[in-house]
């Protein structure tokens, strides 16, 4: 018995990684898309299901494997393509782009649905500018300030628009006997949470490109951020970097907190602990203006069509199914999310005070989906948070430029040959 498990086991992942296509053996065109989000499968598999349902003429088969971008990628280097990627925008994506993996969707309907805000996040990506487009943003998550309505609603507290707004209202919760923030630094990704809320307000969307072509650095475009992030530290609880994500979870969900610096993503964790919280999530106030503040929001789940396939137009049917609303309808209400797609789509009540932000589209990207891994920025934003010398700002921002020369020198030197 154990064999023969092992031997299903092997086969299941020599098909993935091999691109075993499943369903009928039949003269239906198969189509296989690849998800990086397995904790989407039972969602993907029931509106698999039900396409097949309906459409006599294609086959629809949706992998939702563990480590799916290690699997795509050892797939693509054997070119071994499935028809459409279920990815995220981020660099993978932007990596995947440039390789020229992708087919240009340009003109096609289904574009037609999609939020202008999340359409330019996903321009944004691209290592160089290119023409036409060649995502469909389809669900994105949103990132500030989670905080307990119930302990606001209980001492009055308004929800701050500006910077000043913020950090009053620190203060006032902190003479109230009440930790203001907490935050688990331990996890060093979650330092981003704050760091780009902030920096989609107090930094050009665009600054990456703008340092790629040598028309601003770092030391000057996030010296503000550098600032406010560092600022925010005798807020939060003391020692934030030997506390890790599922530690601030607990206490935020424990009530050791009144807020938490952390992204949509953390609500299903909190809830784990304390299923009946009254959470909410405002933007991020790091503006001295209210009008200035913009949603951090990215692009968590979009389709790709592979270049290489050998049927576009069922991939294009395909694309187009997922895009009706109620299939949208069902994957929010199985994952939560904020719809990419214009419509009438639920907005999670957690997010009901960044309401307006989605619906009006004013969202700006997470900088850090445009850093090189390899840079660990995290990492760095951490040290800096750690440092205590006078200096400590103009040595992490100095680093930030060094780095960002070092790990994207090939990117760069590539733009000036074009340019010359």
């Amino acid at each position: 018995m154990k064999c023969a498990k092992l031997m299903t086991a092997l086969v299941s992942a020599s098909c993935l990684l091999a691109g075993c296509a499943s369903g009928p053996a039949d003269d239906k065109i198969q189509i296989e898309i690849v998800s990086y989000k397995p904790e989407a499968a039972k969602v993907f598999e029931e509106i698999q299901d039900l396409f097949n349902e309906t459409h006599d003429d294609i086959h629809l088969t949706i992998n939702s494997p563990n480590e799916a971008m290690t699997i795509l990628k050892t797939r693509f280097v054997r070119e071994d393509y499935p028809d459409i990627v279920a990815i995220g925008g981020d660099i993978n994506y932007s990596g995947f782009l440039d390789a020229g993996l992708f087919e240009n969707l340009e003109g096609q309907p289904f574009l037609d649905k999609v939020k202008e805000g999340y359409r330019e996040i996903d321009k944004q990506l691209e290592f160089v500018p290119m023409d036409g487009d060649y995502a469909v943003p389809y669900v994105a998550n949103a990132a500030g300030i989670l905080y307990n309505r119930e302990l606001f609603e209980e001492h009055g507290w308004k929800v701050p628009e500006t910077w000043e707004e913020f950090t009053d209202l620190c203060e006032t919760i902190s003479k109230a006997g009440v930790q203001p923030l907490y935050a688990g630094y331990k996890d060093t990704w979650t330092t981003f949470a704050p760091w780009n809320a902030m920096a989609v307000e107090l930094a050009d969307p665009d600054i990456c490109q703008q340092v790629n072509r040598g028309e601003a650095t770092f030391t000057e475009a996030y010296d503000l951020t550098a600032q406010r992030i560092r600022d925010l530290l005798p807020y939060i609880q003391p020692n934030p970097s030997a506390y890790g994500y599922s530690d601030a979870a607990t206490a935020f969900a424990n009530e050791e907190a009144a807020m938490w610096a952390i992204g949509s993503y953390a609500i299903p964790q909190i809830r784990s602990v304390n299923p009946d919280m009254e959470i909410g999530s405002f933007v991020m106030p790091a503006t001295d203006k209210a009008e200035d503040r913009w949603l951090n929001s990215g692009i968590d789940l979009q389709f790709c069509v592979m270049e290489d396939s050998p049927n576009k137009e069922a991939a294009m049917e395909v694309i187009d199914y997922l895009c009706q609303d109620e299939v949208m309808d069902l994957y929010l209400a199985d994952q939560g999310g904020v719809s990419c797609l214009k419509g009438d789509f639920a907005i999670p009540e957690e997010l009901g005070d960044m309401k307006e932000y989605i619906e009006s589209g004013k969202v700006r990207d997470f900088h850090d989906h445009y850093y090189p891994s390899e840079m660990a920025v995290d990492a760095m934003i951490q040290t800096y948070l750690l440092d205590t010398s006078t200096d400590a700002k103009e040595k992490f921002l100095k680093k930030f430029d060094t780095e960002w020369q070092r790990y994207n020198r090939d990117l760069i030197r590539r733009l000036q040959e074009e340019n010359q």
